[in-house]
């Protein structure tokens, strides 16, 4: 009888954490599937604290065409994802005495113009070179293939930040120079082997390579194939391919201690300006420190967060371009911070009729002298870049592929002739000219 009330008694104690949990798993299953349903996140999710998964699921198809469903072991192109590893890679060499990360970049490309003396290998890693995305032209294959171009930096190495991926291309023909391996073999054989990253890799668009997911753009009748260009192109700063499974195994192997000694780890994640450390953001939200990245190329998303102070790792991939990504990896970091997060705001497209479309066609100006045309097409505008906006009511619009939203007003004469444009949290004025 004792036995029992004893065993009951344990029954009880443990009956809330499993409920706490479970309730914790299907609030965070209802901040997604809300996304999923409205076809605008197709991808694989996992949300992990102290290296246990409590929240993994895959919504969508990696192949439509062939109805195969994603999976946490689907392989999404990560794009500039990669920047984080080519980083770990340059600080590797330099923990084994090949390279010091305050090196001129000119000691290992003398061919490089005088204007880059001071560029130093940190400011590649930092943005903080000054060089733009035309400073050199990438061509696959050896170091040798890089042709560089006397065009000076933007600005004094190390006095501002520009986001730009030809210094990480530079990077990884770097570590190629160096390690007298390809880019590829040193990943492997440094970081994907030792911490058991069987998925990832670098991707080719010839190569067969098993689970990877097809990417998709939102068109104007649905979804459709996102061109295939040639990803090699991305190289060091935007190719590689992985798993929800593997990038935990990568956060886990790099901020326990198993990538980096503690001196190029502490470099690594230390902003130097704009919040960007090495190949990473670094900064406070709401509280929390979060160190993270994320990747947008033709057909694919990817957000991965890791939030040290409380082991906790965010990972979204998608291959279907949209503007979901952000929304459903901060809502998720809340929801296992203990916060209240309400159900997604998701728009939804309506039909409406040629005639009021047409109403919205034209030309606009802001006051800054720029300006966007509108054409109706369809049961959308479109504008003359091509980017597509879909009506969620009869003076409102979004876009599937991009934060962007844009509503019509009557001037004071009651005509539609005002445009309010919304995106990256800011709004601007247009005047139908």
């Amino acid at each position: 009888m004792r036995g029992d009330r004893l065993a009951l008694s344990i029954v009880l104690l443990y009956l809330p954490a499993a409920s706490v949990a479970q309730t914790q798993v299907q609030r965070m299953q209802q901040i997604v599937q809300p996304y999923g349903d409205a076809q605008m996140f197709m991808g694989s999710v996992l949300v992990a604290q102290h290296g246990k998964t409590i929240f993994g699921q895959s919504y969508g198809m990696a192949d439509l065409e062939w109805s195969i469903p994603n999976s946490s072991t689907t392989r999404f192109n990560i794009a500039s994802m990669t920047k984080q590893f080519t980083a770990a890679a340059v600080l590797l060499l330099e923990d084994r005495g090949k390279l010091k990360t305050d090196d001129s970049i000119r000691k290992y490309f003398p061919e490089a113009p005088a204007s880059w003396d001071k560029i130093t290998i940190y400011n590649l890693l930092t943005h903080t070179s000054g060089i733009s995305d035309d400073a050199a032209t990438y061509v696959p294959g050896t170091p040798d293939k890089m042709i560089f171009h006397d065009k000076p930096p933007n600005f004094q190495p190390g006095e501002k930040w520009s986001y730009v991926n030809m210094g990480f291309l530079v990077l990884g023909y770097l570590i190629e120079k160096i390690s007298g391996q390809t880019y590829e073999e040193f990943l492997k054989e440094n970081i994907f082997q030792p911490l058991g990253m069987n998925d990832s890799g670098l991707e080719s668009f010839v190569t067969i390579l098993p689970h990877r997911a097809s990417g998709y753009w939102p068109g104007a009748n649905g979804l459709e194939n996102a061109a295939r260009p040639d990803t090699r192109l991305g190289f060091a700063s935007g190719a590689l391919y992985s798993t929800t499974e593997d990038l935990l195994r990568w956060e886990e192997g790099l901020f326990g201690g198993k990538v980096l000694s503690p001196a190029s780890f502490h470099k690594m994640t230390t902003p130097f300006r704009n919040d960007y450390a090495c190949g990473l953001f670094s900064r406070r939200v709401n509280g929390h420190l979060v160190i993270e990245h994320n990747g947008d190329n033709i057909g694919f998303n990817a957000v991965m967060a890791y939030y040290p102070e409380e082991g906790l790792a965010i990972i979204v991939l998608a291959n279907q371009n949209g503007q979901s990504m952000d929304k459903i990896a901060t809502a998720l970091a809340a929801l296992a911070h203990g916060e209240t997060v309400p159900p997604p705001s998701i728009h939804k497209e309506i039909r409406l009729s040629s005639v009021v479309l047409a109403r919205y066609a034209g030309k606009y100006q802001f006051a800054d002298g720029g300006s966007v045309e509108m054409a109706s097409e369809g049961n959308h505008l479109v504008t003359s870049s091509g980017t597509l906006f879909f009506p969620e009511s009869e003076t409102k619009f979004f876009s599937k592929a991009f934060d962007m939203q844009v509503e019509f007003l009557r001037d004071d004469k009651g005509e539609f002739r005002v445009l309010i444009w919304r995106g990256d949290g800011k709004e601007d004025k247009a005047t139908k000219m």
